[in-house]
């Protein structure tokens, strides 16, 4: 089981994330390091998790605001050697083309994360994880209680899912509710070979296990991290 470490930014800071109600979310206070500068943090959790890879959500960019593309600059350069998965409320694939050329050279360590929240239609769908897809993306497929955020189709479009798909369980962000291993289980027996990635609950390293034991390959995870309740990871 790999722990993914997830930052969410809103207005150039790391936000602490509760119940996907991102209107509330505030200032992160961490155990793992001082204030919510983006890199400080992205340091601290890469470095407990020995992470090469870090889930970046920007929250402006989800609210339909600009890309905030100084501090995603600053954490490419700040962290050469770990993978960034963006979930910045692409559209299309358009989207994602755009955002690379504003960010530079190191935007080739930026794995585009398409939120069904936030695709604007099944054709989209099909152009962002086709054979023209910018890079080997990822879909995330988001939903709040019973309610799917799916304006395109993606959580019936089986035959669309890429490789990695994430089951972004939004009500439970924050929460130390636990995972949702149910929904993660009924969309395994519908794509046995999609590895599929958890985000939301996770309250300890039984939590973890259980995760694992349900078949998932890796979970996103914050609050656990910041509030001390997973210990530092093995690389």
């Amino acid at each position: 089981m790999t722990v993914i470490p997830v930052i969410d930014l809103m207005q150039g800071q790391v936000v602490r994330g509760v119940g996907g109600h991102r209107s509330a979310y505030r200032p992160i206070v961490s155990r793992l390091c001082a204030g919510s500068e983006p890199v400080a943090v992205a340091r601290a959790l890469c470095a407990h998790c020995a992470a090469s890879q870090l889930y970046v959500a920007d929250l402006d960019a989800l609210q339909g605001q600009a890309w905030q593309t100084d501090a995603l600059r600053a954490l490419l350069s700040a962290l050469p050697d770990v993978e960034l998965w963006l979930d910045g409320g692409f559209a299309e694939a358009a989207d994602v083309l755009r955002l690379r050329a504003a960010l530079g050279p190191s935007a080739e360590r930026v794995v585009p994360v398409f939120g069904s929240e936030s695709l604007a239609s099944v054709e989209a769908l099909t152009e962002c994880f086709g054979s023209a897809s910018p890079g080997e993306a990822i879909l995330s497929l988001d939903r709040r209680g019973a309610r799917r955020l799916d304006p395109a189709g993606c959580w019936d479009a089986v035959a669309q899912w890429p490789r990695r798909v994430i089951v972004m369980t939004l009500e439970r962000v924050g929460s130390a509710a636990g995972p949702d291993l149910e929904v993660l289980s009924s969309l395994q027996a519908q794509a046995p070979l999609t590895q599929f990635i958890g985000a939301g609950g996770i309250r300890d390293q039984a939590d973890l296990d259980r995760a694992r034991e349900a078949g998932a390959t890796a979970w996103l995870v914050a609050s656990a991290l910041h509030d001390g309740r997973l210990s530092r990871l093995p690389g």
